[in-house]
């Protein structure tokens, strides 16, 4: 499906991923089709071309596949898509969104009752919005009988590599995920992907006073016994305070400032695993690597592998490749 305001890549990520199969094995027939028959202008200001209407679409086994837009509540309120989508997606096999998709998707009736994934940041809109719709908020994509939901963006190029490997075997989709350099099977969840953790910012001037203790120095003893002393509370008072006002333990917010110092250093920073354990306060880098493998899904390496920065440090003495 095309409509207007598209995300660009929802669409050409897995057309790119089944027309590439086709060179390797496969034989898809892609077509991209619009509510009006007529080219699309997506997010990017990108003009598509699409292959028609409904009208004249074969009968053969087929898999429908809607992409989202960034204001998925301008695409749900479009009647004509919502009935087209309904239209084609009744009868197919296959049913498949990418991102805010899903949208589409649980405004169609597709999604009652199903498990669905969207991109990180919409999940608790579509959530709010389809109570009916379980909504997973970390996997990369979700297949619940024939409804395949998938996170943002680029991760219909997973979900896209996962359908290939459905239809034609592993050894197709592996081909076809050398030939476009991406992941097989991507290592992790959304998590890893996702915005800082955000907690509530508390009334009380205390646990104020608490909090920002710990976060100048996520590497010292924050015991409860040591932070119900700077704020001058009972053990029982101060965890009572912090469920109320923080909406988490004492100890888990320790560790939340914690893992968020160790990212950063990851991202930022050239220390090895055991220096930034102790920096982050950790203690030792077994600690690091169960926290973000229960976290995120990966390992501290393969998270400064994939989001460390890619600029050189102006100070640094390394040479650009030419």
């Amino acid at each position: 499906m095309a409509f207007e305001g598209v995300q660009l890549l929802d669409v050409t990520g897995p057309v790119e991923v089944f027309t590439t199969a086709n060179h390797h094995g496969a034989d898809y027939d892609v077509r991209i089709v619009s509510p009006t028959g007529l080219g699309v202008r997506t997010s990017s200001g990108v003009t598509i071309g699409v292959d028609g209407t409904e009208a004249g679409f074969p009968a053969a086994p087929y898999t429908v596949l809607v992409p989202g837009r960034r204001s998925w509540r301008s695409a749900v309120a479009d009647t004509v898509l919502i009935d087209l989508v309904r239209r084609m997606a009744e009868n197919a096999d296959r049913v498949v969104s990418v991102c805010a998709g899903a949208f589409v998707l649980a405004e169609a009736g597709f999604l009652a009752g199903r498990r669905a994934a969207t991109h990180w940041e919409l999940a608790p809109e579509l959530a709010a919005a389809y109570t009916d719709v379980r909504v997973e908020d970390d996997p990369i994509f979700i297949q619940d009988g024939r409804v395949v939901t998938s996170a943002g963006v680029t991760a219909g190029i997973d979900l896209a590599l996962h359908l290939v490997e459905q239809d034609w075997g592993a050894d197709v989709a592996r081909r076809v995920a050398r030939e476009l350099v991406v992941f097989m099977a991507r290592p992790g969840g959304q998590a890893q992907f996702s915005a800082r953790l955000v907690t509530r910012e508390p009334r009380h001037a205390t646990i104020r006073r608490v909090l920002d203790q710990v976060a100048a120095d996520p590497a010292g003893l924050h015991t409860i016994e040591s932070m119900a002393s700077t704020g001058g509370l009972s053990r029982r008072h101060l965890g009572r305070l912090f469920r109320t006002e923080v909406g988490v333990t004492p100890g888990q917010y320790v560790e939340s400032v914690r893992f968020e110092a160790a990212r950063t250093l990851l991202e930022d920073g050239s220390g090895s695993m055991e220096e930034v354990a102790q920096q982050a306060g950790f203690g030792s880098s077994e600690s690091l690597r169960r926290v973000f493998q229960h976290a995120l899904g990966v390992s501290p390496s393969a998270y400064r592998a994939r989001f460390r920065s890619t600029v050189p440090d102006p100070g640094s003495t390394r040479m650009p490749v030419r």
